[in-house]
């Protein structure tokens, strides 16, 4: 492999960073391997260390984080192909945004953190969207892939399920579905058609986790059979004629009356846009970052 902009670190070096991969230095476990602290060459870092099978995983990510460059994608310091597959990235303070949304013990997020964090991570996937070639698509946004830094500024990051697409906005059948439930758009679930806008869908829902602090497919009652997707959920309150009533019940309690509802009902109607079941009618990542400095000023 040859990489630019990446070092090579060796096996050892890792190990002894990281107390040989000890479970006190595990920070996290994702669907590719498991992410461990560590300080390397006067650097704090996350090393996520991913299984040999996971090498296709372990290459796009490789290949999309060191040619795209960018203050709101989680930086890659370097990787190892020793003994296993290694990826060194910039550390992250604190944790993801799922975390932050439906973890104890962590302050709720103020209104202006969240949309700040949405206009973080849309202009991080405006960037590999609009101004990388090729163009990029992420195929699994969601809070949890989302790292919030010590300023409570959004990275998009998990780059192993992203698409090259040669072409321009026209979609591409691919093999097999990846992503996770609740976020991937319909066209897509149906007959695995890629395009950014399946990246677009997927941001709708996150801006309604931002919201309400759900999860993406939320359980109705006891029973394990009733649950609805946010998207649904929310759909049902934006069409009423006057939504602002119900909208509230849906706003993250933990905020209790510190929101502006005007900008909770604009952030909701700009979700709604992304998550239209007809790909075409979904507004660019380009518009949405238009839409959410708008919201943020």
């Amino acid at each position: 492999i040859t990489v630019d902009k990446s070092v090579e670190f060796s096996y050892d070096e890792l190990a002894t960073a990281t107390d040989n991969f000890s479970l006190a230095n595990k920070i996290g476990q994702g669907g590719f391997g498991s992410v461990y602290y560590a300080e390397l060459r006067g650097e704090r870092a996350a090393i996520k260390k991913m299984d040999m099978q996971a090498s296709k995983e372990f290459l796009a990510e490789l290949k999309v984080l060191t040619r795209v460059h960018h203050l709101n994608l989680v930086r890659l310091i370097g990787y190892s192909i020793e003994g296993s597959l290694f990826l060194v990235y910039e550390f992250i303070e604190n944790g993801n945004l799922s975390q932050h949304l439906r973890g104890s013990g962590r302050d709720p997020l103020p209104w202006a953190t969240r949309v700040q964090i949405a206009l973080d991570s849309a202009r991080g996937l405006e960037y590999i969207h609009e101004h990388t070639v090729p163009v990029y698509i992420h195929r699994d946004i969601k809070s949890a892939n989302i790292l919030i830094d010590k300023n409570y500024r959004g990275k998009v990051a998990n780059f192993g399920l992203t698409k090259l697409t040669e072409v321009g906005s026209s979609s591409l059948p691919t093999g097999r579905l990846v992503g996770t439930f609740g976020y991937m758009p319909p066209e897509y679930a149906q007959y695995g058609d890629v395009s950014p806008k399946v990246d677009v869908y997927a941001f709708g829902v996150v801006l309604y986790e931002l919201i309400s602090a759900k999860d993406a497919i939320v359980k109705t009652s006891e029973s394990i059979t009733d649950s609805k997707g946010l998207v649904a959920l929310f759909e049902g309150v934006l069409s009423q004629p006057d939504p602002t009533e119900d909208l509230r019940k849906l706003v993250d309690q933990r905020l209790g009356d510190n929101y502006p509802v005007d900008s909770v009902r604009k952030m909701a109607q700009l979700a709604k846009a992304c998550t239209q079941d007809n790909p075409q009618l979904r507004p660019s990542m380009r518009s949405i970052v238009v839409a959410l400095m708008t919201l943020s000023s």
